[in-house]
C-alpha cells in the first residue's frame, strides 16, 4: 500500500523513526496529488513548492510533518479560501482560523485548501470557480458536501487528515460517502474563530469545525490536539481531554434504530446498522433498539434555522448578484423560498422552542446516553440528482440527508465510522451520536465499530 493510505498515526510513525523525512512524505502526497486531484478535482489552492518549503524545517510537535489539509471555508493565511463562491473570487486571508494556528503549531505540513459547494449550502461540492469534486469510488458520483473536498482528499491518500465543517451533516455525510471517519465534534469544543462564514446566532450551536481522516485513531489524534478552550469564545467551554477506555464505554448503554419512522433507507444501509449491533453485542456492549420521539421536533427547527436563517443571512451579499450563484446554490435558495417568510415572532418562537426540543432529547438520551443510526438514507448520489426511490417511496434531497441534521440541533457529538458497501460498492457508514461534551465517549465506541470494518482504500488509489 502507498505511504499515503496509511493512517495518519502510522505516517507520524515513520517520521518519528526516521524512515522516512517529512519533505519524502510531502513529495509522496505531491505526486498523488498530481495523480488524481485532475480526476477528483478536490482541491481549491494547492501549490508543491509552498508544501516543500514547509517539509523541509517542519515544526516538532505531536503532528510534525504530517500533510494535511482543510476546508476552503476555514481561514488559512495566504491560501485561497473563497467558500466556493464566485463572489469571493480571489480571496485570501491575512490571518488563520484558530484551529489552523494550533495545526500549524503542532508541526503539521499544510498541503492547501479543499473544494466546497457554494457558501457551503449543498450535500455536493459544486461550484462555478472550481467545478465538481467527484467521489474517488465512483468518479460518476459526488463526494457529498459541503466537505467534499476534504472527504475525496483523505480517502484517495491526497492528504493524511484534515478539517471540515458541519451545521447538517457536512463532514459527516461526506465521509459515509467516501469511506472515512469524521466528528461532528461538541459545539465550542473546537475553537470556531475564522470560520468562513463566522458560525454565529443559530449556528453557534449548529455548526463545528470538525477533524475528517481515515481511521478513528487519527480522528482522535487530531481531537486531542486541536480541541481546547478558546477564550474568546463565548461557546467555549474550559474541557480538558480525558480518555475514554473500551471498559469505560462498555458501561455505558447504547441504543439503535434503523430509520426514524418517516423516511426509509436503503436495504444495504439497514444491514450496516444491523451488522455493527452484532458487532458491538459480541464484544459485550448493551445495544438496544431505541428511537428518540424529539427527533421530527429537532429536525424542523434545524430546518428553519439552517435553511430559513441561512438563505437570510445571505441575502445581504447576493442581492444583485443572483446571476453569478451556482446551480446548488441556486437550489438552496429555491428551497428555503418556498418556505414562508421568517418574522421576528417566528424566529423568537423558534429559538426558544429549539430549547425545549433540546431539553426533551435529552431527558430521552438518560436512558441510552450513546445512539447508533444511519448517516443517511441513500450512498453517493449523481451530481444533480435531488430525488431517489428508496423501498417503493420516492425520497426528497433533504430529506435523505435528515439523519444527520437532529444532532446538530442537539449540539452534541457525532462520529463517522465506514461499515459496508452498497451493491455498487460504494461506502456505507454508520452513525455514533451522543450527549453535548460526551466526545470522548463517542469516539471510544467508534473506535470499538472501526475495530471489526474501518477503512478501505478505492480502487482508483492503488
Amino acid at each position: 500500500m502507498s505511504v499515503t493510505l496509511l493512517p495518519a498515526t502510522e505516517q507520524l510513525a515513520l517520521l518519528r523513526c526516521h524512515d522516512l523525512t517529512a519533505l519524502d512524505l510531502a513529495e509522496q502526497h505531491i505526486a498523488q496529488i498530481r495523480r488524481l486531484n485532475p480526476q477528483l478535482n478536490a482541491f481549491a489552492d494547492f501549490d508543491a513548492e509552498r508544501v516543500r518549503a514547509q517539509a523541509r524545517n517542519p515544526r516538532p510537535g505531536p503532528l510534525s510533518g504530517l500533510p494535511v489539509t482543510v476546508k476552503s471555508s476555514i481561514s488559512a493565511a495566504g491560501y485561497r479560501c473563497e467558500i466556493g463562491s464566485v463572489l469571493n473570487r480571489g480571496s485570501i486571508p491575512d490571518r488563520n482560523a484558530v484551529v489552523v494556528d494550533r495545526l500549524l503549531a503542532a508541526g503539521a505540513v499544510l498541503l492547501g485548501t479543499t473544494n466546497c459547494p457554494e457558501f457551503l449550502m449543498a450535500y455536493e461540492t459544486e461550484n462555478l470557480l472550481y467545478g465538481s469534486t467527484r467521489n474517488p469510488w465512483n468518479l460518476e458520483r459526488t463526494a457529498g458536501g459541503s466537505s467534499g473536498g476534504e472527504a475525496a482528499a483523505i480517502a484517495a491518500g491526497l492528504s493524511a487528515a484534515g478539517l471540515g465543517s458541519d451545521s447538517g451533516g457536512s463532514v459527516r455525510q461526506p465521509a459515509h460517502f467516501t469511506g472515512i471517519c469524521a466528528l461532528k465534534p461538541t459545539a465550542g469544543r473546537f475553537p470556531p474563530a475564522g470560520h468562513l462564514p463566522p458560525c454565529v446566532g443559530p449556528f453557534t450551536f449548529l455548526g463545528a469545525i470538525g477533524p475528517m481522516a481515515r481511521t478513528i485513531a487519527d480522528v482522535g489524534l487530531l481531537f486531542e490536539t486541536l480541541s481546547g478552550h478558546d477564550p474568546t469564545d463565548p461557546s467555549s467551554a474550559p474541557l480538558a481531554h480525558r480518555t475514554v477506555t473500551l471498559q469505560e464505554a462498555k458501561r455505558v448503554p447504547i441504543g439503535w434504530f434503523e430509520d426514524d419512522g418517516l423516511v426509509p433507507v436503503t436495504a444495504e444501509t439497514r444491514g450496516a446498522v444491523q451488522h455493527t449491533v452484532r458487532a458491538l453485542e459480541r464484544q459485550g456492549f448493551t445495544v438496544q433498539p431505541f428511537r428518540p420521539q424529539a427527533l421530527e421536533a429537532a429536525r424542523k427547527l434545524w430546518w428553519a434555522f439552517f435553511v430559513q436563517c441561512g438563505a437570510m443571512l445571505y441575502a445581504p451579499t447576493i442581492r444583485g448578484r443572483e446571476r453569478y450563484l451556482s446551480p446548488t446554490f441556486r437550489d438552496f435558495l429555491a428551497i428555503a423560498r418556498a418556505e414562508l417568510p421568517l418574522t421576528a415572532d417566528s424566529l423568537l418562537d423558534s429559538w426558544v422552542e429549539s430549547d425545549k426540543v433540546r431539553a426533551r432529547l435529552l431527558d430521552e438520551m438518560r436512558e441510552f446516553p450513546l445512539l447508533l443510526c444511519p448517516v443517511c438514507s441513500i450512498p453517493a448520489f449523481k451530481p444533480f440528482e435531488r430525488s431517489w426511490t428508496v423501498d417503493g417511496t420516492t425520497v426528497s434531497y433533504l430529506d435523505a440527508m435528515r439523519f444527520t441534521q437532529w444532532f446538530n440541533l442537539l449540539g452534541g457529538p457525532a462520529a463517522v465510522v465506514p461499515v459496508s458497501r452498497s451493491a455498487e460498492g460504494l461506502p456505507i457508514g454508520v452513525q455514533i451520536a451522543g450527549r453535548p461534551c460526551a466526545d470522548e465517549l463517542v469516539l471510544s465506541l467508534a473506535a470499538a465499530i472501526e475495530s471489526e470494518f474501518g477503512y478501505q482504500p478505492p480502487p482508483i488509489a492503488a
